[in-house]
């Protein structure tokens, strides 16, 4: 069924015309493993989107908490902090944020756009207020080493990206919690009266989310050796496009992990390609906004023929 999907064969034919352009170099050992050291962080953000949007919603702060985190730790271990204390509370930042977004959420009943959008501007100021609007430099070596280090000459963060990945699949395909998410998504209604706690299910998808999104912010931070504010922007459009895209391989047209993942291997080749094409940067932002519509219009197609 995978192999049956378009979005499966878009990124196969993706990988086919750039290989037939550039035989030399596309499918190289060093260029491979330059495209998954490029979308590691951004399977890590769209991992988070991908929890939040199996339960119906989508999270706006995702890449803003991302930022905020790798800010946070930046600071602390710029101001003497040990490394793994600076982490813990960089993730214990994102943890905070993603519950006060589920609250919200949850218990307010405040729609997600107005939640997260409210969230991403604070957090965003926030972040500003962290690095006083400049780029932190000079951080331990030992820190940067989660980032720029490697185990097999592959980067660390391919190896994190794929272990959360693995996770999050676990916990969405053969877990309660992941069924009663994807329950929740299904029909809010029915499972309420089916016995789940609608509420209690959202809360913890957008807390989950938000720990997630920061553990995706340190290891951007590590990887560049800096934090600013608004690194990894990006990512947000990235990995609404990236689930979408993935939502379009399962017959039930929901997020899943397995197609998110499969989605961003889209954008990372398409975005390696063209760089390597030396595709005007403008352009590419044409193309990636292309790439949204049509992975959001798949998916809305989908979802009807259901």
């Amino acid at each position: 069924m995978l192999l049956s999907s378009g979005t499966v064969l878009a990124l196969i034919a993706l990988i086919i015309f750039f290989f037939a352009m550039r035989p030399d170099v596309f499918l190289s050992f060093t260029n491979v493993k330059n495209i998954l050291y490029q979308v590691a962080i951004l399977a890590i953000i769209a991992g988070a989107q991908t929890i939040v949007m199996v339960v119906g919603d989508f999270d706006l702060s995702v890449a803003a908490t991302s930022s905020l985190a790798g800010a946070v730790a930046a600071s602390l271990m710029l101001g003497g902090m040990p490394i793994p204390l600076a982490i813990l509370v960089a993730l214990a930042v994102g943890l905070l944020i993603g519950l006060a977004n589920g609250l919200l959420i949850a218990y307010v009943n405040l729609s997600a756009f107005v939640a997260t959008l409210a969230t991403l501007t604070s957090v965003t100021g926030l972040a500003f207020i962290v690095t006083q609007g400049t780029t932190l430099f000079n951080l331990p070596a030992g820190f940067n080493a989660l980032g720029q280090g490697k185990f097999l000459e592959i980067p660390l963060p391919v190896f994190i990206a794929i272990a959360i990945s693995l996770i999050l699949w676990f916990v969405l395909k053969y877990t309660t919690l992941g069924r009663r998410w994807y329950a929740t998504g299904g029909n809010v209604e029915v499972s309420r009266l089916s016995g789940v706690n609608v509420r209690r299910a959202r809360l913890l998808a957008f807390t989950i989310a938000g720990l997630v999104s920061a553990i995706g912010g340190i290891l951007l931070t590590a990887r560049l050796g800096s934090a600013s504010a608004v690194q990894g922007d990006d990512n947000l459009l990235f990995s609404v496009a990236a689930v979408f895209l993935g939502m379009t391989i399962v017959r039930s047209g929901a997020a899943n992990i397995v197609g998110t993942m499969v989605g961003v291997a889209i954008i990372g080749v398409m975005s390696n390609g063209l760089n390597i094409l030396g595709v005007n940067a403008y352009v590419q932002q044409v193309v990636t906004g292309l790439i949204i519509i049509a992975a959001v219009t798949l998916s809305s197609l989908k979802t009807r023929s259901r």
